[in-house]
């Protein structure tokens, strides 16, 4: 594939066999043609002040280039299965899409599991993982032969009721925390010392108890671990990941026989929220681990992914309109319609989680001139409901649009009902094949009967007429 030469930073997605970048046109291009084609076509504007847009030329590079870093190190003929952590993007049609791209589905709940059958994504292809999976979770997986990750020994001790009562395909195994560490966001680091994820290896008799669940129990046949996700660095990801291939080992040594054929890696690549870069990408990480942990890709094991962030994330954008502009203190301010009901972690941990705004103008053009500092606001009846503080950008003013970029993953996901504010209509676009941009329903905007309806709108009368 030939490099990208025109203006602007290409997206590297992905390196060709001979290691030359695999690059795509530039994202950033296409977004703004999309932004302009959104204000033209009335897919936004003063009645739908806010949308979002998914790209899904950039969705599918992202899936290609994972499965081609991983390919890349790997023995011939290893099973890989990457699954796609469902709670970055709970979305029917993007499972669908990213199945149809050799992408299966991690599930950490009846919810998301429910999200991936509708997708059709197969249960060969889904892996569960959660901290709390009730009996009736289990023997759902069980019976649909999704491969299952316990989280603790009293989970450990349901499966095995459950396997002695019924026959399973599941492949099953245990989730470990290698206790490696975490990164600058303590919330997204789950392999401290005291995660709520996974037996800790590193606690008093904790290793010993693993090894002997698995010679205990022939049919494990998996291990799992995940070191945490945005905020963590690669090397101590890779750690992690050598920790459990270590373990792994000693139980196939001690059982005198391949028993643990996967290995489930998790996650959690970082993103670089600060262009339209991506780095780390997955190749990096790919060779990283070749590089730490050798034994990994020789062939004498599978392996499962469980990538979110690191595919969705860039190709997402936040589209709202600036319902009003005006100034307090000497700071500009855009009143806009995107806040903290589709940015609760921006709005509430602005530093972990920064987000890029562009500004673009009423037509839908990237907005020009001088840079201005102004905060960009959402919706919300409180003070710290802003998307960007102090962000020196050309001034918005009544009737623009900011872009929250990089939104693809979460944001999508984490709807959060303050205000009562309605959830944005979704919308998936690419090139419509005359040199114009098209569009697809993802998710309907929520509609104001909704609303009233998932507030105990049908039970009006409970409190009052009950008591």
């Amino acid at each position: 594939m030939a490099a990208y030469t025109g203006t602007g930073d290409a997206d590297t997605t992905g390196e060709e066999p001979d290691g030359a970048p695999i690059r795509v046109p530039d994202g950033g291009a296409r977004r703004d043609e999309a932004v302009r084609a959104a204000v033209e076509q009335g897919l936004v504007g003063p009645a739908t002040p806010i949308i979002g847009l998914l790209d899904i030329t950039g969705i599918r590079a992202s899936a290609a280039a994972l499965r081609a870093a991983f390919d890349t190190v790997v023995a011939p003929g290893t099973p890989v299965l990457h699954a796609f952590a469902v709670k970055a993007t709970p979305l029917v049609p993007v499972l669908r899409l990213l199945h149809r791209e050799g992408i299966g589905a991690e599930v950490a709940s009846p919810g998301e599991l429910a999200l991936a059958r509708a997708a059709g994504v197969p249960p060969a292809r889904t892996v569960l993982d959660s901290p709390a999976k009730t009996p009736a979770e289990l023997r759902e997986a069980l019976a649909l032969g999704i491969a299952v990750n316990a989280d603790n020994p009293q989970e450990l001790d349901r499966i095995d009721g459950l396997v002695r009562s019924a026959s399973t395909r599941s492949p099953l195994g245990i989730r470990v925390n290698p206790q490696v560490g975490g990164g600058s966001i303590s919330a997204l680091s789950t392999a401290t010392a005291t995660s709520k994820f996974g037996v800790a290896l590193r606690d008093e008799g904790a290793r010993e108890w693993v090894v002997r669940a698995y010679l205990d129990r022939p049919w494990l046949t998996r291990l799992h671990a995940h070191s945490g996700s945005q905020g963590m660095p690669l090397e101590l990801m890779a750690r992690g990941v050598a920790e459990t291939y270590g373990i792994a080992e000693e139980i196939n040594e001690r059982a005198g026989r391949r028993q643990i054929d996967t290995l489930d890696i998790g996650g959690g690549l970082p993103v670089n929220f600060g262009s339209d870069t991506e780095t780390p990408t997955h190749a990096e990480y790919a060779r990283l681990l070749a590089a730490t942990v050798p034994g990994l890709f020789d062939g004498r094991y599978g392996l499962v992914t469980e990538f979110g962030r690191s595919l969705l994330a860039k190709h997402g954008v936040v589209l709202a309109r600036v319902e009003y502009a005006k100034s307090a203190g000497g700071r500009a301010i855009a009143v806009t319609h995107a806040g903290v009901q589709v940015a609760a972690r921006t709005v509430y941990a602005p530093v972990s989680w920064p987000l890029r705004v562009a500004a673009y103008d009423t037509k839908g053009r990237p907005k020009t001139g001088p840079d201005v500092v102004q905060d960009v606001a959402g919706p919300a009846c409180f003070a710290g409901d802003l998307l960007a503080e102090g962000r020196s950008m050309p001034l918005l003013e009544q009737g623009d649009y900011a872009a929250a970029l990089d939104t693809g993953a979460y944001y999508f996901a984490h709807h959060y009902t303050y205000n009562s504010l309605a959830r944005p209509g979704i919308y998936g676009f690419g090139p419509d094949g005359a040199g114009g941009v098209r569009f697809a329903v993802v998710r309907t905007p929520q509609t104001l009967d909704e609303i009233v309806a998932e507030s105990g709108g049908a039970h009006a009368g409970a409190l009052t007429d009950t008591f």
